[in-house]
């Protein structure tokens, strides 16, 4: 009887221990936690803090300043209406794209809704946390751009965002401009990978051909 409560004592005293034991290993795990959780979260770093005010802000007076430099003659600046907006529906600046014109081309013809093109450019985002001149999202060319030796891009007309479409309607041949677009007409709130809702998008394009429907597209030379 007496070997049988020793037993017992021992089997409660092991228990004991164990629950010891399970507290302080819970105890680790949970610091390390912790610990890991703040780690993580001091390192993290908001690419696009206040990412539509900042976009909505940008535009919104740049487009006022383009409305300026327009009214005051100055032909170097564009303030162009989305092609999917009637001409009748409210003037807001969403409903616009602005282009500043870089170089002009000689050409005289300009691309229809249904025409494809080629096309050069280089797309980016508005300055970002760690990108100081705006994330580049697609390009057909690499450093300087260089149209003797850089690829162009075809493109249906019908088949781009409206903002882009827009530009490509007014450009004709050799014309190279930066582009700035609304979200409203690009992506929208939503977005596209890698490109976040609410983006202004800033194009630098060149349109370097315009073929009609119906016509094969020569290759490139």
């Amino acid at each position: 009887m007496k070997r049988i409560k020793m037993s017992l004592c021992l089997s409660v005293e092991n228990i004991k221990k164990m629950k010891r034991y399970l507290i302080y290993m819970f105890a680790l795990l949970l610091g390390a936690t912790a610990f890991t959780a703040c780690s993580e979260s001091d390192d993290e770093v908001d690419e696009y803090p206040n990412w539509r005010a900042a976009n909505e802000a940008y535009f919104n007076s740049l487009y006022a300043t383009a409305k300026q430099r327009v009214a005051a003659g100055d032909a170097q600046w564009k303030v162009l209406k989305s092609w999917t907006v009637g001409e009748t529906a409210a003037d807001k600046a969403e409903d616009h794209i602005v282009a500043r014109v870089i170089s002009q081309g000689t050409g005289t013809e300009l691309p229809l809704f249904t025409d494809s093109v080629r096309v050069h450019y280089r797309g980016r985002l508005l300055p970002s946390t760690s990108y100081a001149d705006g994330y580049v999202f697609d390009q057909t060319y690499y450093g300087n751009f260089n149209p003797a030796s850089a690829m162009p891009a075809k493109k249906a007309v019908a088949g781009v965002t409206a903002g882009f479409g827009t530009a490509l309607q007014h450009m004709h041949i050799g014309d190279r401009w930066e582009v700035t677009i609304p979200y409203q007409l690009a992506y929208g709130e939503q977005g596209g990978d890698p490109i976040p809702g609410y983006s202004v998008l800033v194009f630098d394009m060149t349109l370097a051909e315009i073929h009609h429907p119906g016509k094969v597209v020569p290759p490139l030379r």
